[in-house]
């Protein structure tokens, strides 16, 4: 993954782009949570890297998630909280898709 691809997709450093892939994101995970994004979503987490140009270090790549880093911990963790499973649409997937 790249920050481009994350800028391309609409998180950029001024915000959420309207009309991008990443109001979709946000407007679909606000729906499913009440009106709100929660931290640690799909929204947050992308919006955190497009808005610091970090999604280098993060551990999601082209070729999937790197062991030891955040993603790893990020994908572990939600795998728990859904009972062994990445839910489609979730955080993990959702980053790493994009």
């Amino acid at each position: 993954m790249s920050d481009q691809n994350v800028r391309n997709a609409g998180f950029t450093s001024s915000g959420i782009k309207e009309g991008s892939l990443a109001s979709s994101v946000m407007s679909r995970e606000a729906r499913e949570f009440g009106g709100g994004v929660r931290s640690g979503g799909p929204t947050s987490t992308l919006q955190e890297m497009g808005a610091k140009g970090s999604t280098h270090s993060s551990g999601f790549t082209s070729s999937g998630i790197t062991s030891g880093s955040r993603a790893s911990q990020m994908m572990s963790e939600e795998a728990r909280s859904h009972g062994g499973g990445i839910p489609r649409g979730g955080t993990t997937s959702t980053v790493l898709s994009i």
